[in-house]
């Protein structure tokens, strides 16, 4: 069996801490059972390993998400990245033809399909092994999770079983129904119907058939190349609902969507993450800070407090779900992302009336990694070395550096670093146009 871990979305629900750099599936927010803070990426990863053992993992997604991943899970993943944004049958097709051409899997491999951030127990993936089963049985093209509802709600997709079990927990699919309005859920419920988990087991076979229909040749650089000849359609509309026998695996544990500051702050271990303090008479209120300042909290009673670079959040945990609209309309850069090699925070950016600018970053390069050997062509940069040692590349010669060494790079030098302890920069650009894209990168061996 593989498993495709879909990660995809970018975040304003769980605004100010996810970003458009930086989804709600990035946060480390959770504590895992050694009592370290995880994220959602994380435990997911984890539990999978605690059940599944060597399973291998593949993760679907953008490729601004590439150096979240990485970072996170380091290289335990194999990540495919589609070439542009379009929807899951076109991200699922792209991961199982790589899993086809790239890992040489067998077309009779069982192939399991979820997502990145469901927040659930270990006996749900348990149930991926009863799913691996079901579709070696050659019996049906599609097999599905399905969670037993506990209350009539409008932002699922629901599963009618037909009412006779194949076997304990196993159902053949009569029929589906997307995101119903109330009244027709509570109708759904009385049948019995089952919300749709968005997981999915096929044989590797199944899938490729369908692909073909797109495409003449199933190489994965091919469709990395005309990936835009794939629909931007769902898999539930491209395949799930066409495929012409499906049956499900029923689920009855915890399952929950951490989507909201509501919800999220239901599965936290503490009330307070960061530098915050709660009064005596401070009721279900969490803190989330992730900015050097203190905040005090008096007399707040349901609220959530999220503070980070990028904004500070005051909510009643209940109005938070309307945030995602009001956050939307901010227009600014996200002012913290993780890279490869570690993370980087915007302290300052400053935009003078001649037209100049300044952005000063903070860096954090773990020990042993290092940035790309690059030069900018529209801005200049003077890196001040505040902890650690590093080895400096400037156009082509190399350098030691430690804390409290200033060096200044011009536009079009050459430049990149290595940590040879975790390493910590404070970077000054200045010029008229300072974006991430104004970058060349070139090789530089180590």
């Amino acid at each position: 069996m593989k498993i495709i871990l879909l990660s995809g979305g970018s975040g304003k629900r769980l605004w100010p801490l996810s970003n458009d750099a930086r989804s709600k599936q990035f946060l480390k927010l959770l504590k895992s059972p050694s009592g370290e803070y995880e994220s959602m990426v994380q435990r997911v990863a984890r539990q999978i390993r605690e059940t599944l053992n060597d399973v291998s993992l593949t993760i679907a997604t953008s490729v601004s998400q590439k150096d979240s991943i990485y970072n996170q899970l380091g290289d335990s993943v194999e990540v495919v990245m589609e070439p542009v944004r379009r929807d899951t049958f076109p991200a699922i097709a792209l991961a199982s033809t790589f899993l086809y051409d790239v890992k040489k899997c067998p077309k009779d491999e069982v192939v399991v399909v979820m997502p990145v951030d469901t927040f659930t127990e270990q006996s749900y993936f348990q149930n991926l092994k009863k799913m691996d089963k079901v579709v070696s049985t050659n019996q049906f093209d599609l097999v599905l999770m399905s969670i037993l509802p506990t209350y009539p709600s409008t932002k699922f997709g629901y599963i009618v079983p037909e009412k006779d079990q194949i076997e304990d927990g196993v159902h053949k699919v009569l029929r589906f129904t997307e995101k119903p309005e109330l009244p027709e859920a509570e109708k759904l419920l009385e049948q019995n119907a089952l919300w749709n988990g968005g997981v999915f087991a096929f044989r590797l076979e199944y899938l490729l058939n369908v692909v073909r229909k797109y495409v003449p040749e199933l190489s994965f650089s091919y469709l990395e190349e005309h990936y835009t000849d794939l629909p931007k359609i769902s898999f539930d509309y491209e395949v799930v609902e066409k495929a012409k026998s499906v049956a499900c695996v029923d689920y009855a544990g915890q399952w929950k969507d951490l989507g909201t500051w509501n919800t999220l702050t239901e599965e936290m271990s503490d009330p307070v993450i960061g530098n915050a303090c709660l009064g005596e008479n401070v009721q279900n209120t969490h803190v989330i800070n992730e900015l050097d300042i203190p905040i005090v909290c008096l007399g707040t009673k349901n609220m959530v407090v999220s503070a980070s670079l990028d904004g500070i959040l005051v909510s009643d945990k209940e109005s938070s779900v309307a945030l995602k609209s009001y956050a939307a309309a901010i227009d600014q850069r996200p002012m913290y992302e993780e890279r490869r090699w570690g993370f980087y925070k915007v302290l300052n950016y400053v935009n003078f009336p001649d037209g100049n600018k300044t952005l000063v970053k903070h860096l954090f390069i773990r020990k042993g990694c290092h940035i790309s050997y690059q030069l900018h062509h529209k801005r200049t940069e003077v890196w001040t070395f505040v902890d650690g040692e590093g080895t400096l590349i400037m156009d082509g010669q190399s350098y030691q550096k430690k804390r409290g060494d200033v060096v200044s790079i011009k536009a079009e030098q050459l430049h990149a670093v290595k940590a040879l302890t975790d390493l910590q920069i404070i970077e000054v650009q200045s010029g008229t146009e300072l974006e991430e894209g104004d970058i060349d990168r070139y090789d530089w061996n180590w």
